[in-house]
């Protein structure tokens, strides 16, 4: 969503709301359309879309961020990697986005927004903070404890003891709130990933040893980013999307 405009501005360019609109529509039109481009071949590598977003539309070099994670949860260097260069593939070949552009592939983070119903239910148990789009009973921000899900309408045990019943489809966002439990709760999840994946014979670029206990760095892996450039067939867009 951009940024409000001074009223100064608005009233000197009439048509200028307008247009950002269009640009608003136009970038979530194109967001969905990556979405249910890449969105079965992630599924068949073992890897479920989270949130797709288009940063700096309309510079000289937009970055097309893809999170994503696997069935458990999590996304090592090594997942980011090979998604990367299966959706930077893919994408280049049905020529989605005709500008240059930089993709981003990354793990949704520790405190990672919460985009799909299910994931209100696997995080019940931890804080988290959450904006509708219209009030509810008179308010649109909530923060407190998830409690998970009833039908589709997702409980929220608040600070006073009441539990908010909040539709998702009036959703406009939710995050977790980074503490002390999620840390842990994320770094076990890490570290019992890899384990299961060594012990099934899967190589890991990342080192590992099963018999060692996770230190503070471990966590880093969840915030890491795989950065790969999308080649475009055009030569002059080419030279915008090297790496920094």
């Amino acid at each position: 969503m951009g940024s409000k405009e001074p009223a100064l501005l608005l009233e000197k360019h009439p048509g200028k709301n307008d247009k950002n609109n269009d640009e608003n529509m136009e970038q979530g039109t194109l967001t969905k359309k990556i979405e249910r481009t890449i969105a079965p071949m992630a599924q068949t590598m073992g890897y479920d879309i989270v949130r797709i977003s288009m940063l700096g539309a309309g510079s000289s070099r937009p970055t097309l961020q893809i999170m994503a994670e696997r069935a458990d949860g999590t996304m090592l260097i090594d997942d980011c990697s090979r998604l990367s260069q299966a959706v930077s593939a893919l994408l280049d070949v049905e020529n989605l986005i005709e500008e240059a552009y930089v993709l981003e592939v990354s793990s949704p983070g520790i405190d990672r927004p919460l985009t799909r119903l299910k994931d209100f239910d696997r995080y019940a148990g931890f804080e988290t903070r959450i904006e509708m789009h219209t009030a509810q009973d008179g308010q649109r921000k909530f923060k407190g404890i998830l409690r998970g899900i009833d039908g589709d309408l997702i409980l929220l045990e608040q600070e006073t003891g009441v539990t908010a019943r909040l539709p998702f489809g009036e959703l406009d966002k939710a995050k977790l709130v980074l503490t002390d439990d999620l840390i842990r709760a994320a770094m076990k999840a890490e570290k019992d990933s890899k384990k299961k994946r060594v012990e099934a014979g899967e190589e890991l670029d990342e080192e590992f040893d099963i018999e060692e206990e996770d230190d503070a760095e471990d966590s880093d892996a969840k915030k890491s980013k795989h950065k790969t450039p999308s080649p475009k067939k055009n030569p002059k867009n080419k030279k915008k999307t090297g790496s920094k």
